[in-house]
């Protein structure tokens, strides 16, 4: 594959490639129930902000009582570890041969999420993903900033250095914050699907190029040389 067909893949992970059942809103109900908190009062914000990094949903909710954000933070990851490890989610249908298939085109793929580190290693060993693909991200390693900043994709791009020009980019994930991600980092393509959180209608609202049924869609997508 020449260098003009190269693209650097990056994907978001729970609703994207990671199924879960919604287990993110009932970690959310979990950790708020731990802090003494009602969680009706936050789960609207939660749905909206899905793929935003979840300290920095715990920020807002709490009005920037960061001892709080953290403390409600780690209630969070520590809720959601414990559903993970009771075996509460799997790939999405098609994911893994879909990566598999991105990879045998010869294309570079990186999987990011808004969890925190322990939390994105405890789905990928649940899942057998070590080896999956060449770079994991999360917000810690990108700088601290979380979707909707461009900052996991940007950090892709310069710890690979898989393509020469952020039109070689293709950002894929199910909600609009992924989206948003994708725009700001200058993304060729920008490919929302249908297996998590948000509709067609809000990820092209906020900058979709393509929406799939699917992340297994995707590599018949590239397939094509779309840009």
């Amino acid at each position: 594959m020449s260098k003009q067909q190269q693209h650097l893949v990056v994907l978001d992970m729970a609703g994207t490639t990671v199924a879960d059942g919604g287990l993110v809103e009932r970690a959310f109900t979990a950790a708020a129930e731990r802090l003494g908190e009602d969680p009706a009062t936050m789960i609207d914000y939660v749905r909206a902000t899905m793929g935003e990094s979840k300290i920095s949903v715990f920020r807002h909710l709490f009005g920037g009582d960061e001892a709080r954000a953290q403390q409600a933070n780690l209630a969070f990851e520590e809720a959601y570890g414990e559903l993970v490890a009771g075996g509460l989610i799997a790939p999405v249908p098609g994911a893994s041969e879909a990566i598999a298939e991105l990879r045998d085109q010869g294309r570079t793929v990186v999987l990011t999420t808004g969890f925190a580190r322990v939390t994105q290693d405890a789905i990928l060993d649940v899942l057998g993903w070590r080896d999956l693909v060449e770079l994991t991200l999360c917000p810690a390693d990108a700088g601290g900033r979380g979707r909707p900043y461009p900052d996991m994709v940007l950090a892709a791009l310069l710890r690979t250095g898989a393509v020469d020009d952020v039109r070689r980019l293709v950002v894929a994930g199910d909600t609009s914050y992924d989206m948003l991600s994708g725009v700001r980092a200058g993304a060729g393509i920008v490919a929302g699907v249908l297996t998590g959180a948000h509709d067609r209608a809000a990820l092209t609202e906020h900058g979709a190029t393509h929406v799939l049924a699917s992340v297994a869609e995707l590599p018949g997508l590239l397939a094509g040389d779309a840009i």
